[in-house]
This record gives structure tokens, sequence and C-alpha cells, in this order.
């Protein structure tokens, strides 16, 4: 088998406890039961890999930059983004965890092709810009670590993303991942901490205001990336599939059956515990869903701290190619030259972790997209020629082209952002409604959950209407 079509499906393992090793054995009935004991924790994958997915842009350039621009006026704002984007993950995991499919496959083939048409057209474009921002990003730390040049160690750095990811290498790479997430997670919040914030005006960011002076060109992309993007939330679906929650684990990542071709359960055949088991899965599912809200949470506030002390007072802010040099004075400021390379060592290696998830998700996305809208045509393109045409050619080579023709990797992201937050409303819709549909009584969504999620539709496309017509000089 091609290692192409191969995805990983833990997270981690732990050989010292065994127990983890092992999903739950089925006693009775088609649903395996919900993890309990130990075996909670091997199954926490998904909601850390949903929270690195945006660690490089959302937590780490944008925060700063936005807190560089206008202080601590927008924390408000952060956090209700964080609190409504765990609303719409919580309603995407409850459709895998209950049916076994993907939320694109069943956009696919409950909802209608059209609404994959929807999400994938505007993905491509946020794939080429999110993969050739970040790689961009990336390269500014690894020149002041290296001294190569800019141009030279994107491309190094896209073609070695798309070997990990093709030659079935990513699952390694995450676990490497998340002990530097972990790193920059205590050194973060300790600066915080450290840098001594005005808690006064800390506080007066909870009052729910707009600046005078706010650009929603800047806002929208923070908005869009924060914990993650429309793309971010399907790729949920995909990582939880992987990892087996609910009924999914029949689903093997290793499956000979093409992306869009798997098999829907119908979760109104199921009996009573089988119906009892997967609102076990949905309770674990919205457990890891919270944890990485509350971790990426954490992580955004310590960066905004140190964005409105460090960078708002002297209005440095995160541009161009000097993305790793600015954000560096974030701890170099506070713990000297060591906290400086410290910071940009930690900024590469996020960078990193935030391209690779990338690009394994964007794979894994396009390559079900195409094959859920192509229906049988095109015969000749086999699944796997599809996934090594999409790889090299639509995740690699034009991200590299598009870099060398831009260079520079904070415009590239905030396209890429923009679209993300534009698009999270229609995503929302299309979830809301396929739920509805397709899963029975016991297992939809109660109504705060649903109407929450509403809520979160609403903030979003709000957002993006206002954004749409200041571009266009109706609201100045």
């Amino acid at each position: 088998m091609s290692s192409l079509t191969t995805f990983p499906t833990r997270w981690f393992s732990l050989d010292a406890l065994s127990m983890i090793n092992h999903p739950p054995k089925r006693t009775s009935g088609s649903i395996a039961p919900p993890p309990t004991g130990w075996q909670v924790f091997a199954y926490l994958g998904p909601g850390f890999l949903w929270m690195l997915s945006a660690a490089g842009s959302g937590e780490l350039l944008f925060t700063p930059r936005i807190a560089s621009f206008y202080g601590y006026a927008l924390l408000w704002m952060l956090l209700v983004a964080v609190a409504l984007k765990w609303f719409i993950n919580r309603e995407i995991g409850r459709y895998t965890v209950c049916t076994g499919a993907t939320v694109l496959q069943g956009f696919g083939q409950t909802v209608g092709t059209w609404s994959v048409w929807l999400i994938l057209l505007p993905q491509l474009v946020v794939a080429v810009a999110t993969i050739a921002g970040t790689a961009g990003a990336a390269a500014t730390a690894l020149h002041l670590l290296t001294g190569g040049g800019l141009p030279l160690l994107t491309l190094v750095t896209l073609a070695l993303a798309a070997g990990v990811v093709g030659f079935g290498q990513y699952r390694r790479i995450e676990q490497v991942a998340a002990v530097l997430a972990g790193v920059l997670f205590v050194a973060v919040v300790s600066a915080a901490i450290a840098v001594k914030p005005d808690y006064g005006n800390l506080a007066s960011g909870l009052v729910p205001k707009l600046p005078p002076t706010i650009q929603f060109a800047e806002v929208l992309p923070w908005l869009g990336f924060m914990l993650s993007g429309a793309a971010g939330m399907i790729w949920f679906s995909y990582w939880m599939q992987a990892r087996g929650y609910g009924a999914a684990g029949g689903v093997d990542g290793e499956t000979n059956e093409a992306p869009g071709r798997r098999s829907i359960g119908n979760p109104a055949e199921r009996s009573a515990e089988d119906l009892t088991r997967l609102r076990g899965w949905n309770r674990q599912m919205t457990a890891v869903i919270t944890l990485a809200v509350v971790g990426a949470t954490v992580i955004a506030l310590g960066f905004l701290i140190l964005g409105a002390e460090l960078l708002w007072p002297k209005r440095l802010t995160p541009e161009e190619n000097q993305i790793a040099e600015t954000l560096g004075r974030l701890l170099g400021d506070i713990w000297g030259e060591f906290g400086f390379w410290f910071m940009v060592s930690a900024i590469a290696l996020t960078f990193l972790s935030t391209l690779l998830s990338s690009v394994d998700g964007f794979h894994r996305m396009l390559s079900e997209g195409v094959e859920l809208v192509r229906q049988g045509r095109l015969r000749w393109l086999s699944s796997g020629r599809l996934k090594v045409v999409i790889l090299v050619g639509v995740l690699t080579v034009i991200p590299a082209t598009t870099y060398l023709l831009v260079g520079n990797p904070v415009q590239l992201l905030q396209l890429a952002g923009g679209i993300e937050a534009i698009h999270i409303p229609l995503v929302t819709g299309l979830v809301l409604y396929l739920n509805r549909k397709a899963l029975p009584t016991p297992l939809q969504a109660s109504d705060i959950s649903f109407w929450g999620t509403v809520l979160a539709g609403l903030f979003f496309g709000g957002f993006a209407v206002i954004y749409l017509l200041q571009l266009v000089g109706v609201v100045a």
C-alpha cells in the first residue's frame, strides 16, 4: 500500500500503560464502549492536534500583532471567539462520533455535492496562502538561527513538510510537536506573569467595545485563525475518525477505500445500548474540545499580555520578514539574550509544526473533497495518483511559487485568515442542517448547544459582513 494513503491512527502511545495502547473492546452491540480510566488519555489526540494546527498563525502571529495595535481592547473578542468555536466544533465532532463518517462526506452525500464545492473552492485559496505564509514565517526564524536566505529556507521547509506527510511520518512529528507545544505553553505563561501586566487595563479589555480606529482587515484574520478556522474544524473530523471515536471505531486509516466512498452508518438503526455508548463518546469528544479551548485560550492570553506590555508601547508590529525578530523580543525583553533565542527557536518549531498539520489536514480534506465531487469521473486518475497531485502540486509547488511571487508571509496569512473567518458561518449552517437531518433525536444537540452554535455563526458572519462593507468603503 502506498504510504500516501496511510493516515495516523494514534496520537501517542504509552507502552508503560498497556491499557492505554488498546481501544476499548466491544462487548455487545456494534459500538465500542467509550474509554474509561487511563484509556481516556489515549483519546486526547484530536483536541491537541486541533489546537496545534492554529498555534502558529492565530496565537503566535496574529494575537501579538493585534495587541501591538489595540493593547487589551479586544480581549473580550478573543474570549468570545474561542468560546463560540467550541460550539461549532462540538457539532462537527458529534456527526463523526455518531455516523463514523467525516463531516465533508456528510455534506456531499446528505446535503448535496454543491455544498462540497462551496467548501473546496475557497479552501483551495486558503490552502495555498496558509502553507506559503506559514513556511515563510518559519523561514524568518530559521534565517536568524542559520543565516540562510529566506527564499531557499522557505522552499526547503515546504519540501520537508511534503516529504513528512507523503511518507507517512507525520505521526512521529506530532509527538515531538506536542512536547514542544507544552514547553512553549509554560514559557509563554511564565513570561506573561513575569512581565507584571497592568491588571486594570487587562480587566478593561473584558468590556465589549470596539476601538474607534479598528481595522477589520487586521481583526478578521485573527478571528479566523484563532484556535482554528473553517479548515481546522473540518480536519478535526478526520482526526476523530482516524482515532476511532464512536461509530468511527470501525474505520481504519489504512483502509483501501477512497476518501469520500466509505459507508455512512445510520444512527437511527442503532440499538438502545449503542445510542447510550454514542452519547458517552460524545461526552469524551466534548471533554477533548474543552481541553483544546482552555489550552488555546491560556496561550492566546499569554501572547496578548506580552504583546500589549512589550510591543504596544513601542508600536512594534510583526511585519513581513521581521516576524521572528519582532516576536523574539516578547521573551528577549524579559530574559535577555537567552530569552530572545529561546523564543526564536520556539517560533521556528511552532511554525514548522503548524505547517505540517496544515499540509496533512489540507491533504486529507482536498483528497476527499475531489473524490466526492468527481463522482466516478476521471477514472484514469486513481485515488493514489490524485493524492500525489494534490500533495506535490497544490500543496507544495503552487505555495512555493506563490511565496516567491508575494514574499510577504503576513500578507499571505491575512488573506487565508480572512477567508477562513468568512467561511465559518457557512460551515456552521451546513453542519447544523446536517445533524438535524442525519441524527436521531437522542443524539442531537440540546437547545443550548444548538442555539449556541447558531449564535457562533451569526457572530462570525456579522464580522465578515462588516469587513466586506469596510473593504468596499461603505463603512469607514
